[in-house]
C-alpha cells in the first residue's frame, strides 16, 4: 500500500487521499567481487529481487539471487485492493481497515468497494442492491432437485435399520472375554 491514507468521510462515505505519494529512490550496492557499482531503484520502500540479476561475476554468470527461507523479509504481490501487516494485526481494503468496515459498512457496500475502488454513494448502493438481488433467487427447478435430494435423503435414513451401538468396533480390536 502507498503512503496515501484513504479515510471514511462520514457524511458521503467518499474517499479522502491524505499524504504525498510515496517516492522512488535508489540503493546503491558495491559487488566486492568485482569492484562494480550498480544501482537499483527502490519503489514503496522495496526492490525487485530480480534487479539484483544485474550483479554478476561474468557474462555467463545468472546474477545474484536472494534468499528469504521464512519469507520474513519477502512481499508476495502488490495490491490496490488489499494490504495486510500480519505483525501488527491489520487488514485493509482499499485504505480502509477491515474493523471499520465491520462496524459501519454492510457487506454488500464492502463488495462495492472492493470491485469499484470507492465506497458507494447512496444512490449507487441502491442500484447496487437492485442489481445483486435480482440473482439471489433460485430457480424453481433447482428448489425441486434440493426437495427431491432431501426427501430421497431422510428416506434412505429412515428405512437404514439401526444398530446396537455395542455392535460398532473398530477395525484391529476385539474383546477379549477372560
Amino acid at each position: 500500500m502507498s503512503t496515501d491514507t484513504l479515510t471514511m468521510a462520514d457524511a458521503g462515505r467518499a474517499l479522502e487521499k491524505k499524504g504525498p505519494p510515496m517516492s522512488t529512490d535508489t540503493l546503491t550496492v558495491i559487488d566486492n567481487r568485482t569492484g562494480k557499482s550498480y544501482e537499483i531503484t527502490i519503489t514503496d520502500g522495496a526492490i525487485k529481487a530480480s534487479d539484483l540479476r544485474k550483479l554478476k561475476t561474468n557474462p555467463g554468470d545468472y546474477g545474484l539471487m536472494s534468499y528469504d527461507p521464512a519469507f520474513t523479509n519477502t512481499a508476495s504481490t502488490k495490491s490496490a485492493i488489499t494490504y495486510l501487516d500480519g505483525d501488527n494485526g491489520k487488514l485493509y481494503y482499499r485504505g480502509y481497515p477491515i474493523e471499520q468496515l465491520a462496524e459501519k459498512s454492510t457487506h454488500l457496500e464492502t463488495a462495492y468497494l472492493i470491485l469499484n475502488g470507492e465506497l458507494p454513494t447512496v444512490p449507487q448502493l441502491e442500484a447496487w442492491e437492485t442489481a445483486i438481488k435480482k440473482h439471489w433467487f433460485i430457480h424453481e427447478n433447482i428448489k425441486h432437485l434440493i426437495d427431491c435430494s432431501s426427501a430421497q435423503s431422510a428416506l434412505r435414513r429412515a428405512s437404514t435399520p439401526s444398530r446396537p451401538r455395542s455392535s460398532i468396533r473398530r477395525s484391529g480390536t476385539s474383546r477379549s472375554s477372560g
